[in-house]
């Protein structure tokens, strides 16, 4: 008899493939109905951007279908966002805090930053970028805004909302080409001051840009914030390699999971097809493995990328098929399938 414990039953045989248990005991399962021999329910991702949704969708479906008497399965694909060790600030909720740093300048960290938010957004989380580089704010050229609203919000101060997903940076606060020439002390105010005097509401993914290196700002952050894990960004190049060694060992003695390496200007595509390697090949792959990290991906040396940093629109907001938006999307979901899975085994530890 079809009842809506046979399909419970049979649904705990389909596994989460990131998390490694089945999709019942994830409470992943939701509003099951049965209608003689139809069946319908819904699945609670735990992340908009899960990169196997299709696979979890047909297992359940083929599951249902060769272990119980149901003849069509109707599922409705749904996410929440889920941290037990999310933090509140005030009224400001953070998920997911991703850091994203490097070990040196220069090697695209925040195109990174923007194109992986703007990414998580698009797939329909609340996400936050906040740019902390402090003495070298891109955010807001690279998102085509100056300034922050004029209007207060319940006594914080508004951030911008820009492409669906709400933007800091110092550079809205001081004059064009300031440059800001400040101790230690005066960088961890600012960070403190960005995180709990502004109104960010409710936020899946907080999207941290990073100065280049090993830090003050790093050091403040990461006792300001728990922080879900960071994602260190890097050239093929050996010098680049060798100074984003030190910014993940940085990380693990701060005990911040990194959640794995982009490389970034990995090749150029040439007009034939073939990939030109400009600045080497592998050496992120490379350093992921040596630190027993994740790869999460590389990134073409595009010149629309630069040419969207520069005039306001970021590549990922791109059609799909093109090559630098689709890279950008693939680790944005690489990114956020880490980021649960580093929260379920939080969870497990208690």
């Amino acid at each position: 008899m079809l009842t809506d414990q046979t399909v419970l039953n049979a649904l705990r045989n389909v596994m989460d493939p990131d998390l490694h248990q089945d999709l019942v005991s994830l409470d992943m399962i939701k509003d099951v109905k049965v209608d003689g021999d139809q069946v319908s329910f819904t699945i609670e991702l735990t992340t908009p951007s899960c990169p196997l949704k299709s696979k979890i969708e047909n297992d359940a479906r083929q599951a249902v279908l060769s272990m119980t008497e149901a003849k069509e399965v109707d599922i409705n694909m749904s996410a929440r966002v889920r941290n037990p060790k999310a933090v509140t600030i005030d009224k400001n909720q953070f998920k997911h805090v991703i850091a994203v740093g490097s070990g040196k300048g220069g090697v695209g960290k925040s195109t990174v930053s923007v194109n992986l938010a703007l990414a998580l957004a698009r797939d329909g989380a609340k996400v936050g970028l906040l740019d902390a580089d402090i003495y070298g704010p891109n955010i807001p050229r690279m998102l085509g805004i100056d300034r922050l609203p004029d209007k207060e919000s319940e006594g914080k101060i508004p951030v911008a909302d820009v492409f669906g997903m709400k933007v800091l940076s110092i550079g809205f606060l001081v004059q064009n080409g300031q440059p800001l020439i400040w101790r230690g002390p005066m960088l961890h105010s600012a960070i403190q001051q960005f995180i709990t005097d502004f109104d960010w509401g409710e936020l899946d993914y907080f999207v941290v840009d990073l100065p280049p290196g090993t830090g003050d700002v790093q050091l403040s952050l990461s006792q300001t914030l728990p922080l879900t894990g960071a994602v260190i960004v890097t050239t093929p190049q050996q010098v680049a390699i060798d100074d984003a060694s030190r910014a993940v060992a940085m990380f693990e003695k701060l005990e911040v999971p990194v959640l794995g390496i982009v490389e970034n200007m990995s090749y150029l595509l040439m007009p034939d097809g073939s990939k030109l390697a400009v600045f080497g090949t592998g050496g992120g792959e490379h350093l992921a493995f040596r630190t027993g990290t994740t790869f999460l991906g590389r990134i073409p040396l595009d010149p629309e990328i630069g040419q969207g940093g520069d005039t306001g629109s970021p590549v990922v907001l791109m059609p799909d098929g093109n090559p630098s938006a689709e890279a950008f999307r693939e680790i944005a979901c690489r990114v956020a399938a880490e980021a649960s899975i580093k929260a379920h085994e939080r969870e497990a530890l208690g």
